[in-house]
């Protein structure tokens, strides 16, 4: 198949698609990505990118194309709107432009915003290909569920272009179950709307480990370790209250590697609350490191904001854990908790509750090793029977040729 794949985000920035257009190229797939200028999340362009400089790139096989737009920057609100506008838009004028191949199929990566669905829609009657939107977010939802936006006008207007932009996919797959009725509720017909969960190229197998000399050094105790970005959805004020609540048991460290919007005031919490001994703010590193970090962890670490939108949601970093084989303490609700539950891999309190997280943090931390290497070893097994890449490339395939009538082939380079 030739691939246009559309995403705001891609290389060098860490998510989830860059995986699987890699996956793709390597099963003899032919792949162009529409995508930004990289600058999530510290909201400001990576080192040797702006509006045109590497603006075409070659990664892995795949051809990247970069539309300018607007970095999201650290203030939020309009900046933020501005970044996801600027990019709808000048990927909606450069993309029939410059993507001139013909193409087989367009895939959307959604993981917010939705309006990264517009420039495939134009690319659509451009170039006369059916769409496949990949949606990791629920719109208007999620931004209800933020306080990005608080007028009930703008948000039943950015409902009316989520309905508009629906009914302009072919199929729409979801990375929950739990998405698959608020779609359908905006009319959109149930059979178009297909399952499709999650995952990541496996970092964790033996033949693909790479080593990492330059870690930063982690106190010794117990370790519970939160991988990912630190934004507003992942509720750090519940993690800052519950380390509060256990500063006398020095012996539990809560280690965060990642950054995002939230990272500076997370900073000056630590430092205001006196939790410098325990809070441990690593910053950034590359996603190939994450095997050597995760080695080092007791457990892992997940929150999310309580609200009905987050309770839909399962976090892409709950399949990351599953697959390191490492007991996992989660403040959530819904999907993301009912996962972890069927894979008895960890243990779970209700999203926002801090004196909750901390009993249950301070529960692992007490547990035989041996009932901690249980329950890693059967969150790995959940992760191999239900989020393995290579069976959901296999279906993702079988999706595009029947349901889009896309020719596949299945030799891999």
């Amino acid at each position: 198949m030739n691939i246009l794949i559309v995403s705001q985000y891609f290389w060098p920035e860490n998510f989830i698609i860059n995986d699987m257009a890699r996956k793709l190229v390597e099963r003899g797939h032919s792949i162009t990505v529409l995508t930004g200028i990289p600058n999530y999340p510290e909201g400001r362009y990576y080192k040797g990118y702006g509006p045109f400089r590497n603006s075409r790139q070659d990664y892995c096989g795949i051809k990247i194309i970069r539309a300018p737009l607007v970095s999201r920057g650290s203030g939020g609100g309009i900046r933020l709107a501005l970044n996801y506008l600027s990019f709808a838009f000048c990927a909606s004028i450069f993309g029939p432009l410059l993507c001139r191949d013909k193409y087989d199929a367009i895939f959307v990566f959604e993981p917010s915003p939705i309006t990264v669905a517009l420039p495939a829609i134009c690319m659509k009657y451009a170039c006369s290909a059916p769409i496949a939107l990949w949606v990791q977010d629920l719109w208007p939802e999620s931004i209800s569920a933020t306080e990005s936006l608080d007028s009930e006008q703008l948000i039943n207007a950015v409902g009316k272009l989520v309905k508009f932009i629906y009914r302009h996919c072919d199929l729409i797959l979801v990375q929950s179950r739990a998405f698959i009725n608020s779609i359908a509720g905006m009319g959109i017909e149930r059979d178009k709307i297909i399952y499709f969960p999650n995952s990541s190229a496996d970092p964790f197998q033996k033949n693909t480990a790479r080593h990492y000399s330059n870690l930063p050094e982690i106190p010794g105790g117990f370790r519970l370790m939160f991988a990912g970005n630190v934004g507003a959805a992942q509720d750090f004020a519940t993690i800052l209250n519950a380390a509060e609540k256990l500063k006398d048991h020095p012996e539990i460290h809560w280690v965060i590697v990642g950054n995002g919007r939230l990272f500076p005031w997370v900073q000056s919490q630590v430092r205001q609350r006196g939790l410098s001994a325990t809070v441990h703010l690593l910053g950034r590193h590359p996603v190939e490191s994450m095997p050597q970090f995760f080695s080092l962890a007791d457990s892992m670490l997940v929150t999310l904001k309580r609200s009905r939108i987050f309770s839909l949601t399962i976090p892409s970093k709950v399949q990351s854990y599953l697959a390191g084989g490492k007991p996992i303490v989660a403040a959530l609700d819904g999907e993301g908790a009912q996962v972890i539950r069927e894979a008895k891999a960890g243990l779970i309190c209700p999203a926002e509750d801090s004196g909750a997280l901390a009993r249950i943090a301070l529960e692992m931390s007490r547990m035989a090793e041996s009932e901690r290497t249980d329950m890693g070893n059967s969150g790995r097994a959940y992760y191999e029977a239900n989020f393995d890449q290579e069976k959901l490339l296999d279906r993702f395939e079988h999706l595009m040729s029947g349901r889009l009538g896309c020719a596949v082939s299945h030799t891999k380079v």
